[in-house]
């Protein structure tokens, strides 16, 4: 297995989650519990492929896809912590910091909009960007490397009939991303008929969440996301705020500033910390910052309010919101030499 610079902890994390074979357990062309009846956003020039998923899974873990030839996709993107890296943002191939936290990829590929800010309109187009600006890669440099590789060469044929290039390797990524589909919560398998799937404090959360709490009106199940974009007052009180979805580059709306777009709960409880800017450290101290309405701005939207909810209130949304762990098998590629 080639490690390529790899810190000690990712190959660890690598090594344990690695099979012999080195195969995904799961078949990305199935939707799991929960999420059958949600349609995939799917490129037409890149209809989703076992071949193309499993190509897509090795160069995700490929750090010789960035420019240093030392970081990969899931340098900030770990799959024990549904593909976040706990951390507030991440540092990118060059050193800087980026300024938004890293989000969950599970399930992306149901969205019509990626990045905080919505301005990536297709995953290919999301992974292209990032592959260029967080790993630092120069496409054509790291084509041609990777075609170099005979093992990938000739997944590339079987996957596109094409060599890597700028537009086969987001392709292929976009692919994998687009498997990583998480359902077959405790909470799917209770609403399938398995009363005893999640305690009663979870069962009177998601009460809560449907009712006073007004949480399903932007987090819509079963993706538990509205898929659009929301000013909670999050950074808004800085010296200079990020405008987020008003931005030219992304919905350029002025009426949209400082919103952005609603995350997934699915997973929730692995992705700490939370919100854009990643100042929400725990689960908790979220709920309970959404529950009073999130801060005040001149732009907050008009959905946010005070729920007037109990402490004990709080601990059942939290108890909900655990259940909404997916049960998504695992294995890490062998990465070819």
């Amino acid at each position: 297995m080639r490690r390529l610079f790899l810190s000690s902890s990712f190959v660890a994390l690598l090594a344990a989650c690695t099979s012999e074979a080195g195969q995904s357990a799961f078949d990305p062309l199935v939707a799991p519990k929960g999420l059958e009846k949600v349609e995939l956003v799917v490129a037409a020039d890149n209809p989703l492929t076992k071949t193309k998923f499993e190509l897509g899974k090795q160069l995700f873990f490929d750090a010789r896809l960035s420019g240093t030839g030392t970081m990969s996709c899931s340098s900030c993107h770990f799959a024990d912590q549904a593909f976040t890296d706990g951390k507030a943002t991440a540092k990118k191939d060059d050193g800087s910091m980026n300024t938004r936290n890293s989000p969950t990829m599970h399930n992306v590929g149901y969205l019509d909009r990626l990045y905080w800010d919505g301005r990536a309109k297709t995953l290919e187009g999301n992974v292209l960007a990032a592959w260029k600006a967080q790993t630092g890669a120069k496409p054509d440099e790291v084509a041609k490397k990777i075609g170099a590789v005979s093992e990938y060469a000739a997944a590339f044929q079987a996957a596109f009939s094409e060599a890597p290039s700028e537009t086969t390797i987001p392709k292929a990524l976009a692919s994998f991303l687009r498997g990583l589909r998480s359902g077959d919560s405790a909470f799917d398998r209770w609403q399938a008929g398995d009363d005893k799937a999640v305690s009663d404090a979870a069962k009177q959360g998601y009460d809560l969440f449907r009712g006073k709490a007004g949480c399903f009106v932007c987090h819509t199940p079963p993706l538990f996301t509205d898929k659009l974009f929301h000013n909670v007052g999050i950074g808004m009180t800085a010296e200079k705020p990020d405008v987020g979805a008003a931005s030219d580059k992304a919905l350029n709306d002025p009426e949209k500033t400082g919103a952005f777009k609603t995350p997934t709960l699915r997973d929730v409880a692995k992705t700490a910390p939370y919100l854009h800017d990643g100042s929400g450290k725990t689960l908790r101290e979220v709920v309970a910052l959404m529950s009073k309405g999130g801060i005040d701005n001149k732009h907050k939207d008009k959905l946010m309010m005070d729920r007037a909810l109990s402490d004990a209130e709080i601990d059942q949304l939290v108890a909900f919101l655990e259940s909404l762990t997916g049960n998504v098998p695992w294995t890490a590629p062998v990465l070819p030499k």
